[in-house]
Formats: structure tokens, sequence, C-alpha cells
């Protein structure tokens, strides 16, 4: 064999270690040439090896097709990072189809330097024109059983470490040995949680309150007898409430109710992959989501003891609303496993007036509305869940629905055009109380409106963006800011003007409404009645790395694939040196998070 028969096998693995040199650099700012050489690139280079071996007459083509779909990865999971903060699983790449408008900014969120993970393919192209049609090499063989070799040793060895984090330990064990792993963990039932139990009175002494039984709660049936109505606004956060740009409220509707409302203006998101479909699942079962797997695309059908069925039994009637394809994140397997008797999506509701992938708010709202004098005379009580759309990613509103007249610097950018998405989605919900009055239901109402996610998060902001959120809210955006959610319940003659800043999460939805509405619910359920309890411990998976948590007086993010943990005071966001009482926190997030999926184990594929 003449040396120059390997020079083409020789630049074809020299392409593709730079091209995986460079993703890790860009994902995990990651520089150790050892850690490449024996962890990152052996699973890449066995991959490689394996379509040069089996090409039989088209090398050239099959290597050329699997470098640029290895590219397609990069250039997904690069993107998929800039906007949602975490390394996406195997499953998250399956699911890209149901992003909906997400796909819309991919131009927003890419930059000019990412196609340089295709520049191998031209220069693939000049390769194969210089070597037509290369000498198949014998000692192929022997670079592949040498990648295999040096594969299994580091697959085996991360098997052996606990997915607390996935980038964090898809940084330290390989970005496809983290893929194996979480795939073989999905299929032998050996992820990192094991199972626990926790009593009620454990629960919530783990989160710091002393137990009480729920009939005997100050709150308890507060709100006993009337319908329910949940609002589930897309992507609003906190701090848009109250607040005013150029004299112009954001929140003119929100504003007004809050005279009227308990609200709590200290509660996170605790979403998972699942993001809008998660939040769903907490609010309507207590339950924490998976994290890193969409909740809904996990369940196996098995119906949960939910907010619906629970209400069902006091004679209330379930609908619940949302103007999108139900396909989308198993809506259709969500929704009959939280069971709901009355599914409206948009196959049902009008699509007129669309905005991003479906009918405006308003086209939602006035179905809503006139669904209800049919239900009252089935029902006798109406319990409705109504999912808005309009305010989502990358909130670009027509120019008839654009309520706020922006100053100039806000103009065009994505804080400027969040502000207009929520300030039209506001409107909308004051349209929809108002409807509620006309119809005489308001005063036999409990209303529950609350934000799924925060909308101002990843590289879509920038750093001009953060400049006016500086401006706007008066300090510098943070952590506390992205992820906390307006949560306010109001109805007719219930409420007086409250706001309470307890720490909260959405999983605290659920029983804090059973508890107001006087109703008992038999299962467990991670969350507490927000009226009765003033601590409490969230757990956090997704957007913060895996073992962070926020408690009543910190939050703590661990460390991730490129940054190292911090501590935080909570009502000042000030860094705080990590002490014995954090490492406690800890030690309770994980007994917590352990506890969530064992009750999470009964409705999903194991």
């Amino acid at each position: 064999m003449k040396k120059t028969d390997a020079l083409p096998y020789l630049l074809i693995f020299l392409l593709l270690m730079i091209k995986v040199s460079a993703f890790r650099v860009l994902i995990f700012d990651a520089k150790s040439i050892l850690h490449i050489v024996l962890i990152e690139f052996p699973m890449w280079a066995l991959l490689l090896s394996a379509v040069l071996l089996l090409a039989k007459n088209h090398l050239w083509k099959a290597v050329w097709v699997f470098n640029f779909l290895v590219s397609v990865i990069f250039f997904v999971v690069t993107l998929y990072i800039r906007y949602y903060s975490t390394i996406p699983s195997y499953y998250d790449l399956q699911q890209l189809t149901q992003t909906g408008s997400v796909s819309n900014t991919i131009t927003m969120l890419s930059t000019p330097w990412d196609f340089l993970f295709f520049l191998d393919a031209v220069l693939l192209i000049f390769l194969a024109r210089r070597w037509k049609q290369p000498v198949k090499l014998a000692a192929m063989k022997y670079v592949a059983v040498s990648m295999a070799a040096v594969c299994t040793v580091t697959v085996v060895y991360a098997l052996q470490q606990p997915i607390i984090d996935v980038s964090y330990f898809a940084k330290e064990n390989g970005f496809l040995q983290s893929q194996v792993v979480q795939l073989y963990n999905r299929s032998t039932e050996t992820a990192h949680a094991s199972s626990s139990q926790l009593s009620a009175k454990e629960l919530e002494e783990l989160k710091g309150n002393k137990y009480v039984e729920v009939s005997e709660q100050e709150s308890f049936g507060l709100a006993e007898g009337r319908h329910l109505f949940i609002i589930q606004v897309e992507s609003l956060q906190n701090f848009v409430v109250g607040r005013t740009l150029n004299g112009q409220e954001i929140t003119p509707n929100l504003n007004k109710l809050l005279s009227e409302s308990a609200y709590f203006s200290n509660v996170f998101q605790q979403i998972g992959a699942g993001t809008t479909s998660d939040a769903e699942w907490m609010v309507n079962t207590g339950l924490y989501p998976q994290g890193m797997i969409p909740t809904a695309n996990s369940l196996t059908g098995k119906e949960a003891p939910s907010l619906a069925r629970t209400l069902k039994e006091k004679g209330y009637g379930s609908a619940t609303y949302h103007a999108d394809d139900v396909t989308f994140w198993n809506r259709d397997v969500l929704y009959p496993v939280l069971g709901y008797e009355e599914i409206f999506s948009i196959d049902d509701i009008p699509n007129i007036k669309q905005v991003g992938f479906g009918p405006a708010d308003e086209v939602l709202f006035d179905f809503a509305a006139n669904e209800l004098p049919r239900q009252l005379k089935s029902y006798e009580r109406i319990y409705a869940n109504i999912v808005t759309v309009t305010s989502h990613t990358p909130f670009d509103m027509p120019d008839n629905m654009q309520y706020l007249d922006l100053p100039a610097e806000y103009e065009g950018m994505y804080i400027g055009n969040y502000l207009q998405s929520i300030r039209y989605a506001d409107e909308q919900i004051g349209s929809f109380i108002e409807e509620l009055k006309d119809q005489g239901i308001y005063d036999e109402s409990l209303i529950a409106i609350f934000g799924d996610h925060s909308g101002m998060h990843g590289t879509l902001v920038t750093g001009e963006d953060r400049q006016l959120l500086g401006g706007f809210l008066g300090h510098e955006y943070s952590l506390k800011d992205q992820f906390t959610i307006p949560l306010i319940f109001t109805g007719g003659n219930l409420f007086e003007e409250t706001e309470m800043t307890r720490l909260g999460g959405q999983t605290d939805i659920m029983p804090t409404l059973l508890a107001l509405l006087g109703v008992e619910h038999e299962e467990p359920m991670m969350g507490h009645n927000l009226f009765e309890y003033k601590k409490n411990l969230l757990g956090m998976r997704y957007y913060m790395p895996g073992g962070s948590y926020i408690q009543s007086e910190q939050l703590y993010k661990a460390p991730g694939a490129k940054l190292p943990e911090v501590l935080y005071d909570l009502k000042t966001m000030d860094e705080r040196r990590k002490n014995s009482e954090a490492k406690k926190h800890i030690e309770d997030t994980q007994t917590l998070m352990n506890y969530a999926d064992t009750l999470l184990k009964g409705y999903i594929e194991e």
C-alpha cells in the first residue's frame, strides 16, 4: 500500500476532528485536546469508520451524506441550546416537528458562523475530484475496532455516573455517550432517580413547614361551589404586571383585576422539555414533569387522578381549549389522561385572524364564551381550562393588534415585540372577564390566571434587549425576572386586593385551587396550598442545570456545561457564598425530585 492511499482517509478524519472540536468548544466552551481525542471524537470516528467500511462503490457519496448529517445535528443542537439553554436529548431531536412557530426563530437564533459546520461539505467535493475512487484500506477495520474499544470504555464509565444535569453530563462524558446513556436508562428503567416515598407531613417538613390537614386550612372552602376557570397565558412573565412604558400600562386589564384578587408575585415556572404542555400537566395533577423529555410524549394513557376527575365527583363538567393542533406535544393523549370531558382544538375553533400557528386569542376566548350557555345546561358546575397561544415566540403582532405606542428604541426589538404581544393577550383576558360578567357567571366563579413559562430567554434576548430590560425594570434582568410568572386568583366578591410574596411554583396551583373550592384530593401531590404555607422548596431541571433549586430565601444554580455553580439571595439576587444551609437544600431537593419521579412513574412509559 502506498502512503498516498491513506491520505484521503486521513483528510476525511481530520475534517471530522476539526468539526467535532469546534462543536465542543462552541457548546461547552471546553478546549481540552485530550478530552476531545479520548472521549468526544472516538464515537464520531467509529460511526465514520462504519460508513467507510460499508460503502462500496459510492464511498465519497456516503462520506458526504454522513458529514452533512453530522453538520445538521451540530447546527440544530447549537440553536436548541441557544433557545432552551440545555443540551437536547435524542428524544427532543425527534420532536422538532412539534415546535410550531419556534421554527420561525431559526434566523433569529443562528449566526453566519454556524454555517461553517457545513464547510466540509464543499471541501469533500474537492477531495472527491482529487481521489475519484480511493483504494480500500485493510487498516480501516483496525481503526474501527480500536475506536469501538475506546467507545466501549467511555460508555461503560458513563453508565456508572448519575445524570443530574444532562448538559454537564455531556460535557464530562461526551455528547454521543450522553445520548447512549439516556437511551439505555430509558429502556432499562435505570434512570438516576430511585424509588422513594414521602408522606404529606414529611413533604411539608422538607419544605420547612408544619403540616396542616387540608380540611383544617384557613382558606379551605373559600370559593366552594363556584365554577372554575383557568387561563394559562403563553409566555406571561411577572415583571410586566403593574408596569408602564411611556405612561402606558402593559397589562391594564390584569392590573384592574388585582383590586379584587389574591396575587402571588413570587411564583416560579417548573416546566421541563414539554414547556406549555408540561405546565398543563402540573396544573392539572400537582406533579412535576419529567424534565428532559416532554411528559405528554411519555404518557402510557393511564388515567391520572387529575383536577378534572376530582371535580367531576363534585358535579363539574370539564373542557379544555387550545387553538392548536391537538396532536402537538401529544395532547391527544395528554387530555384524555387528564380526564377532560370536552376537548376543543384548532379542529373546532375557527382558524381566523391567524397569528403565528393558530387563531388569535380573541377567537379562542370568543369560542370558549359561546360554549358556556350550552355547558351550563349540561353540568351543575363548569371547569374550563383555556390555554392561549398568540403571545408565543417570536411575538410578531399584526399592526392592527398592537396596542402600545413603543419608544423608538423598542421598535423592532425582541423586548418590544414581546411587550406588544403581552399587551394584546391582556386585552383579550379583559374582554373575556367582561363576557363572564355579562353572562352572570363572574360572581359565581373562581378564576386562576398564570403564565406558562418565560418569553424573554436564550440568545434571542440580545445585549441591546437586556439593556432595554434593565432600564424598564430598574435593575439588571435576572434569573428571578426570567423564571417568575404571575399567579392571580380572582372572582366576584371573593378577594380583597392582596399581594403575596411567598415562594410558589406551578405544582402549587392545583392544591391551592382545590383548597379554595373546598375539595379534598386523595392522591399525593408535590405542591401545596399557597394560602396556607409560607415556605417552599422547588426543584428545577430545565433552563437551569439539574440539581438547581429555589428555596424561600435562596436560588441555587447548579454547575452546568459552561458555568460554575452560583448561590443567590432570592430577594436581592446578590451572589452568596455556599454554606451548610445550601448544602442541606441540595440534598433535600434531590430527595424531593426522587419522590417526584416516583409519583410520575405510574403514568409514563418505562
